[in-house]
């Protein structure tokens, strides 16, 4: 599976953002992570190929919402509500060996997913 995002940039806190990946292949689960340097890559969001079931981290419940668009191939992380805190390289993952329940804790894990986009940084200011 191949992945570019985009939709990355600078915004006010409080504001939103909505970032795109486009995805040729297919996965059973795709997830969005993201990374501050020098700290390990934190999981935001996940959800079923189809896109009917989906988790999100603590830290985003309610503010931001992972979605999909079947015609065109692009999984959305719609994000609002901005905290400085959200700031980091936001990447998209998906996960092709099938092995893994959406449910599962171990989707929340980097090394599950075996496909990732080149990042997209996301800069909130307070």
């Amino acid at each position: 599976v191949q992945l570019v995002e985009s939709g990355g940039g600078l915004v006010q806190a409080g504001g939103s953002l909505r970032l795109s990946c486009v995805v040729s292949g297919r996965s059973f689960l795709m997830a969005w992570f993201r990374q501050v340097i020098g700290k390990e890559r934190e999981f935001v969001a996940a959800m079923t190929w189809r896109g009917d079931r989906k988790v999100y981290a603590d830290s985003v419940k309610g503010r931001f919402t992972v979605s999909r668009d079947n015609v065109d191939n692009t999984v959305y992380l719609q994000m609002n509500s901005l905290k400085p805190e959200d700031t980091a390289v936001y990447y998209c993952a998906g996960e092709t060996s099938g092995s893994y329940t959406l449910t599962s804790s171990l989707t929340r894990r980097a090394d599950v997913y075996d496909g990732w986009g080149q990042g997209t940084q996301v800069t909130v200011s307070s």
